[in-house]
């Protein structure tokens, strides 16, 4: 068995490619909306991120010409705080772009994990970002989506990503709604209103996000994408968790109108005069807080060759050695199918106790010639002979019934199970980490709702079920098969499940729908919440 990967870089899947455009794919790095990125090298040795949109947008004529059309805009854009574009497939049956690889988290996922960031840092951040802007803009392109997740960290300042798929995919979906592209929480109000966007426009939604990595929300709120909209074109921005002494600055960026913001210039200028930076405008050793150092350090061990994913057996040593069995012989008629364990409730599958009794019943069948350790763990040799086994199956609650992972999934673990939770109106939203409702705003990790539809954070991929039953093992499936951007109500009623994973830690919850509303009333779920990495 392959040594496990960090969890930066998952295994290639069945349904993965092994090659892209000539390069070989070593593991995964992610999943969005747009596509799957995947972790490769240049001929000469160079780590690159290749991503590869899905297979419905390559169908898309408008998607492919305005694909076409970004990268060769990315392509004129040299920056040291871009992230270079090294080769791109715009004509490929998929469509892909490979840029270099940034051995490093996204502003997103660090604020996720580790809360806000220092003064010092964030100056620096704005600094080396709106440089990137001024490469960016002197190419004659506006970025019109900077946001965490399209910020990377290294060890020496941060890069700005994304110019291509993300644009060229909403723009196809939206050709004719008269919306424009970028992401709500971090849209200038003449984004929100329809109208052109501008370099200025990139400096609202540097100030967007350099107060959501100062304070840990965005200064419009965490809330539906309308309501976001609504107070960037009306509302003062909530600087209530930022440090004061960066109030001015951000501020002048966030002006509703687009000819008061500052220039790229007067915000690096205005960043390097800041007392908290003290003339130290470099990226130093300090510059991050330790644990980010920590993690950039980790993502820069990077795999050398694809790992075969793990399956369920490789889990299980008791029955590692009857693998070659289990692949020369059908199963006898009569095995058991993984059936739903509803002991306490839940919904799932047990799947490594069906492998067991699988392989027991493969390897009788075959002559009574191998011998199993018994399940208890007392390494004596089990029964072979029928005549010799207990007449009847251990029960539920035995200590080899328990000896099951309660989660069915290695290497997550279940933090709670059935917890219903009612949300009186929109303005309220469902807190996954602790199962509560709070008000709108205030959850990191939400399951937000609005008359209509259910909402998550934007870095999330969701997966609905096809039946009443979501075990865990089936949601990181169906997200990474058949993975869904939209929860409408009407695709969801009562009784159906969904499940929503966290890009940034791999946490899943699953949601069982027990009534929604028509008219902005209550909505009642009930939800499982599983913590990978433990």
């Amino acid at each position: 068995m392959s040594a496990p990967q960090p969890q930066t870089f998952q295994a290639l899947s069945a349904d993965d490619p092994c090659e892209v455009g000539g390069y070989r794919l070593i593991a995964r790095l992610g999943t969005g909306g747009m596509g799957r990125v995947y972790l490769s090298h240049t001929p000469g040795g160079r780590p690159i991120a290749l991503k590869v949109v899905r297979p419905e947008l390559a169908e898309d004529a408008e998607f492919r010409r305005r694909f076409a059309q970004e990268v060769a805009n990315a392509q004129r854009i040299h920056g040291l705080y871009t992230a270079q574009v090294v080769d791109s497939g715009a004509d490929a049956a998929t469509p892909w772009l490979a840029t270099a690889y940034v051995s490093g988290p996204s502003l997103q996922q660090v604020v996720h994990q580790h809360g806000p960031l220092p003064e010092r840092t964030v100056l620096l951040l704005m600094a080396g970002i709106a440089e990137a802007l001024q490469v960016i803009h002197s190419a004659g392109v506006v970025h019109r989506d900077l946001k965490p997740a399209n910020v990377l960290i290294a060890a020496d300042g941060p890069r700005v990503i994304d110019f291509g798929i993300a644009r060229a995919a909403d723009a196809s979906a939206l050709t004719g709604t008269g919306l424009q592209i970028g992401s709500p929480g971090f849209m200038a109000p003449e984004q929100a209103m329809g109208t052109t966007a501008t370099p200025a426009t990139d400096i609202f939604a540097l100030g967007a996000l350099a107060v959501y990595i100062s304070g840990g929300t965005p200064p419009f709120g965490n809330g539906p994408a309308s309501t976001s909209l609504y107070r960037a074109v009306h509302e003062e921005p909530d600087l209530t968790r930022v440090p004061t002494s960066l109030h001015a600055l951000l501020r002048h960026c966030l002006a509703k109108q687009p000819e008061h913001r500052p220039s790229t210039a007067q915000v690096i200028e205005a960043a390097r005069n800041h007392p908290a930076v003290a003339g130290q405008f470099l990226f130093t050793e300090d510059w991050l807080p330790q644990q980010v150092s920590t993690e950039i350090a980790r993502r820069s061990e990077l795999p050398t060759s694809p790992a075969a994913p793990p399956t369920v057996l490789d889990d299980m040593p008791a029955v590692a050695d009857a693998r070659t069995v289990l692949a020369s012989h059908p199963a006898p008629a009569g095995t058991p199918e993984a059936t739903p364990d509803r002991r306490n409730g839940s919904r799932r599958k047990s799947l490594r106790r069906t492998a067991l009794t699988a392989a027991a019943a493969l390897l009788i069948g075959a002559g009574g010639a191998f011998a199993l350790l018994d399940p208890g763990g007392t390494g004596k040799p089990a029964a072979t002979d029928s005549t010799d086994a207990p007449a009847d199956p251990a029960p539920a609650d035995s200590a080899t019934a328990s000896d099951s992972d309660p989660a069915t999934v290695p290497g997550y673990t279940e933090v709670y199970t059935e917890a219903e939770l009612t949300s009186p109106d929109h303005t309220y939203e469902f807190d996954i980490k602790t199962g509560k409702v709070l008000p709108e705003g205030t959850a990191p990790w939400y399951l937000g709702r609005s008359a209509t539809e259910f909402s998550v954070p934007e870095e999330n991929d969701a997966y609905i079920a096809q039946s009443d039953q979501l075990a865990l093992a089936d949601c990181i499936k169906g997200i990474e098969s058949q993975p869904v951007t939209q929860l409408p109500f009407s695709a969801l009623p009562s009784g159906r499940s969904f499940c929503v994973r966290a890009q940034a830690n791999h946490d899943i919850a699953i949601v069982r729908v027990i009534s929604t509303t028509t008219d902005d009333g209550p909505v009642k779920v009930s939800m499982d919440y599983y913590r990978a990495g433990d």
